[in-house]
């Protein structure tokens, strides 16, 4: 997290307002429940809140998510003094937890201290803004509806609020998974279409031109000093303490006089700049003018925000920043906030993994090795009594994607035949609980929906890969880069679905992979 320079003195309440993305979901696994407690507590909360506020359930918990991974920290407060597992907010910019306690009737102390209460008042802003925005019953009933509400709920504006809403529909396209306190908390996956209204127009899309693979968003000029009072000779490595849409917005905030240069987002790695390397960002105090700051997404006590996406695009990045200005990749030139000088910051903290952050900084990490357990030559009909790697995989699918296969342990049983049937059943397939190729097709391109062309990469042409080998019977290398042989596989896709014939891959051939057509 940042810190003004010195003669400086920013106020820390502010707006991280929250959060935003590949089949990320981690698991937080605190203590379990206490004997004689009443069981599953918070999937209770998320279906009352949902049913009293007439908010989809899913979608509650998925912007819950997004904000806290389901951790209230105890009733702790984020930098941003957001407060519960929904992240309820009271600072001069954003004032969601006294709006909840006008709306709920609860406490401000019981929203923050109390876990239902804070679900409740959760679903209550949400209904407020779907109220404010005019959402009838029939719309809300409608979950691609509420986009311009869940952007309201983030606190930011324009493309910032943009970012956070597309986060929180990435976690209902691709389902999550979290077990909190022992209790398993899922949302199942869907395709989505979120009606984005005037916010359709608002996606950021300048690249920066220090580092062309991420985002530009400049921070406001008050929150950074132009030009460098001398050389740079390391990098600062940060958490947030909150969540990549609420960082951004708090860094375009000019009373914040806090800044980095660089911030990662745990989902999938997406790097947004927002001052340039050749300025002085305010985030680490005496070493503001030596250095080059990357905030990473999430809080210091809670490692299931350090992902491996995080980790690999962040080390990519320093080793361009050390390569670039000559910094040496060791330790000494590689630091965390709380090791610069005069700094009093606790970031990134234990449960960031220094050593193999390093060993990806040095390249000797690599891309890894052997099968990813997904991908396969071809993919064969799995039903009741099959076994084996491909049924470990379809698990896996399941899984991830919020169904409920039981046990990953490649034995087709039961439980692995209801969560077929009701996947099925979401992508309106017959739900015979047999996979063939349709069921695989859908499952395998599940997610989300980018535009994938010539010279794409990444793991949705990953995902796009196997849906093709899938649908179509016949090989496809899994290598996430969009050549000429996945063009030629799409065109081939097409023709056979009578689609559009233009080797991209839009939104009408991936609902149609992902209807396992």
């Amino acid at each position: 997290m940042p810190r003004p320079p010195a003669g400086h003195t920013a106020r820390r309440p502010a707006a991280l307002a929250a959060l935003t993305v590949s089949a990320l979901v981690a698991t937080v696994s605190p203590a379990p429940a206490a004997p004689g407690t009443t069981p599953d507590p918070m999937n209770r909360a998320f279906t009352r809140a949902a049913a009293a506020y007439g908010v989809p359930r899913d979608l509650l918990a998925a912007v819950g998510y997004g904000e806290t991974h389901l951790d209230g920290h105890s009733g702790r407060p984020s930098q941003a003094g957001g407060y519960g597992v929904m992240h309820l907010v009271s600072n001069p910019v954003n004032h969601s937890l006294e709006k909840a306690a006008q709306l709920t009737g609860e406490t401000p102390a019981e929203l923050r201290q109390d876990t239902e209460a804070n679900i409740l008042g959760g679903a209550a802003v949400l209904r407020s803004h779907a109220d404010a925005l005019g959402l009838d019953g029939d719309e809300r009933a409608d979950i691609n509806a509420w986009y311009p509400a869940v952007a309201r709920y983030s606190g930011a504006q324009g493309p910032v609020a943009a970012l956070y809403a597309d986060t929180v529909y990435t976690f209902l396209a691709q389902g999550l998974r979290t077990t909190v306190a022992g209790e398993r908390i899922t949302v199942t996956s869907r395709p989505v279409a979120p009606e984005k209204g005037a916010l359709a127009s608002a996606d950021v899309t300048a690249q920066s031109t220090d580092y062309p693979p991420a985002l530009w968003v400049p921070a406001a000029s008050a929150n950074y000093a132009t030009g460098r009072t001398t050389t740079v000779d390391k990098v600062v490595v940060h958490v947030t303490q909150g969540s990549y849409a609420g960082t951004i917005s708090w860094f375009q905030n000019a009373a914040s006089q806090v800044s980095s240069h660089y911030v990662v987002r745990s989902s999938d790695g997406q790097i947004t700049q927002m001052v340039r390397d050749k300025d002085t960002a305010y985030h680490a105090k005496s070493a503001n003018s030596s250095s080059l700051g990357i905030e990473h997404e999430g809080f210091v006590d809670d490692p299931s925000w350090f992902t491996d996406p995080m980790y690999r695009s962040s080390a990519a990045l320093t080793a361009h920043l050390c390569d670039h200005y000559g910094i040496p990749k060791d330790r000494s030139h590689i630091i965390g906030h709380s090791e610069a000088p005069g700094n009093d910051h606790t970031d990134p903290g234990a449960n960031w993994n220094w050593t193999y952050y390093m060993q990806l900084v040095d390249g000797a990490g690599g891309s890894g090795s052997g099968s990813d357990e997904l991908s396969f030559g071809a993919y064969d009909t799995q039903k009741t009594g099959s076994a084996g790697d491909q049924v470990r995989a379809l698990q896996r699918l399941l899984d991830d994607q919020g169904y409920e296969p039981g046990a990953v342990d490649g034995l087709f049983g039961p439980a692995t035949k209801s969560a077929v049937q009701a996947f099925q059943t979401a992508r309106g397939l017959p739900a015979d609980g047999t996979v063939g190729a349709r069921t695989w097709t859908a499952l395998l391109s599940a997610g989300t929906t980018p535009v994938l062309a010539q010279g794409s990469s990444g793991d949705a042409v990953k995902r796009l890969q196997r849906a093709l080998t899938a649908a179509l019977g016949s090989t496809l290398a899994v290598d996430g880069s969009f050549g000429p042989a996945t063009g030629t596989a799409v065109r081939d896709y097409q023709r056979a679905r009578g689609l559009a014939v233009d080797g991209s891959v839009g939104a009408g051939t991936w609902t149609a992979l992902q209807s396992g057509r």
